[in-house]
């Protein structure tokens, strides 16, 4: 892992209360790292409905086929993740890993392996041996504590200079319940459907169906929008566990008026752990928010934003705190989305910097390159078509990304 911490990072982590009805614990079975944690071991006290979201990648590892395949039964009693190795393209071996894996956590849980779900994220290529770790899940089963959601995310980090959390409450007719979530990610960031991996458990009584609909809608303005180096990993996952340790009755149709409060709560945080991702970016030293607006439908938008937010030449441009508008003419152009250059407009910050398919007539470049300095910049494009909208996020592109990159099998 990188020896600093992201200049992004924040300030202080958030208080992560215990939710009820899931423990954890964490051990160190040297996968890859030495001294440091790198399995994490989630025990349901009793079935807790699940939802899920994972890579569309053509390529995923062994863990996201196993949860696919267990996904369907609604229910899960233990997870199992390690760092260090995505057991990615490992074939037979993969498989036989993951069977191991999940055996062992269904004996030392008392449940079956339908109700186990696993996650890995590492190199992509190497075997993984199951065995440094499988027979230290007995321990850890016995060992779960509540109250550990800071360290269950430090034990999933690989590139990660912080661990990333988040917490809220919700009402749900009358019944205060609360979602804790941690998630990793730093490089190889470009979800689509999740983000490398991320788990959020709620004490709510909800079931599977109508937590996996509510999940797959709020993914999309969260981990669905956010960039940092435009590659989809093999491995990303995103779980959603829901406890019902509040008692009550289970609220079964996602449509429900009493989950209006659990959507927003769901969704915030959701935001806030894939804007960590983002703020942790592979040698990230600022955070880019934009926002595209004037297209033809809000998925044009997102496309023509995610364009720009792709672009090398945009974010080292930015990574250099040039405000260089034409990378952003450019991007747009590319995108493949419909636009009319006479009518395209560009703002840093507050400075329009172009208008009408031209430098803005007041243009200072004085005012421009001193958005560029911030640590949050904001970029904005007016298409000028139709009503179609959508913001992304994304980071600079620095040399130390290409520095963590070039050694990370080392």
């Amino acid at each position: 892992m990188p020896g600093s911490i992201s200049p992004l990072a924040p300030k202080i982590y958030a208080e992560m209360p215990p939710v009820r009805g899931v423990r954890m614990a964490t051990a160190a079975a040297g996968i890859k790292y030495k001294n440091r944690t790198d399995v994490l071991m989630m025990v349901f006290d009793t079935p807790a409905a699940v939802a899920g979201v994972f890579t569309r990648s053509k390529c995923p590892s062994a863990p996201v086929d196993f949860c696919r395949q267990n996904l369907a039964g609604g229910w899960a009693r233990a997870v199992v993740v390690n760092s260090g190795n995505a057991n990615a393209f490992t074939g037979r071996k993969g498989r036989e890993s993951t069977a191991m894996t999940a055996a062992a956590a269904a004996r030392a849980v008392g449940c079956s392996e339908g109700e186990v779900f696993l996650a890995s994220t590492g190199v992509i290529g190497e075997p993984l041996d199951a065995t440094k770790f499988s027979g230290v899940l007995d321990d850890l089963a016995a060992s779960a504590t509540a109250d550990f959601w800071l360290d269950a995310a430090k034990a999933i980090m690989t590139t990660d200079t912080y661990p990333k959390v988040a917490t809220a409450t919700a009402d749900i007719g009358g019944v205060m319940v609360r979602i804790n979530g941690i998630a990793k990610g730093a490089g190889m960031i470009a979800p689509d459907m999740a983000t490398m991996l991320s788990f959020l458990v709620t004490d709510a009584a909800i079931a599977a169906p109508a937590l996996q609909q509510m999940l797959s809608e709020a993914v999309e303005p969260t981990f669905n929008s956010i960039t940092v180096d435009s590659d989809t990993s093999t491995s990303d996952t995103l779980m959603l566990f829901a406890t019902g340790a509040t008692g009550g009755p289970t609220v079964a149709d996602a449509t429900d008026p009493r989950l209006a409060d659990f959507r927003k709560a769901l969704q915030a945080v959701l935001r806030e752990l894939s804007l960590q991702v983002v703020r942790d970016g592979e040698g990230a030293r600022k955070m880019v928010k934009i926002t595209v607006e004037g297209a033809e439908s809000d998925a044009a938008a997102k496309r023509i934003a995610l364009s720009i937010a792709n672009s090398p030449l945009v974010k080292t441009a930015v990574a250099g705190e040039d405000a260089n508008w034409g990378r952003i003419v450019m991007a747009v152009g590319k995108s493949g989305e419909m636009a009319d250059r006479d009518r395209l407009a560009i703002w840093f910050g507050d400075v329009r910097v172009a208008v009408d398919g031209e430098r803005d007539p007041g243009y200072s470049e004085a005012a421009a390159s001193t958005v560029m300095k911030h640590e949050d910049i904001d970029i904005r494009v007016e298409i000028g078509l139709a009503g179609g909208s959508a913001s992304v996020w994304t980071c600079d592109l620095t040399k130390e990304y290409v520095e963590i990159n070039g050694d990370y099998r080392s």
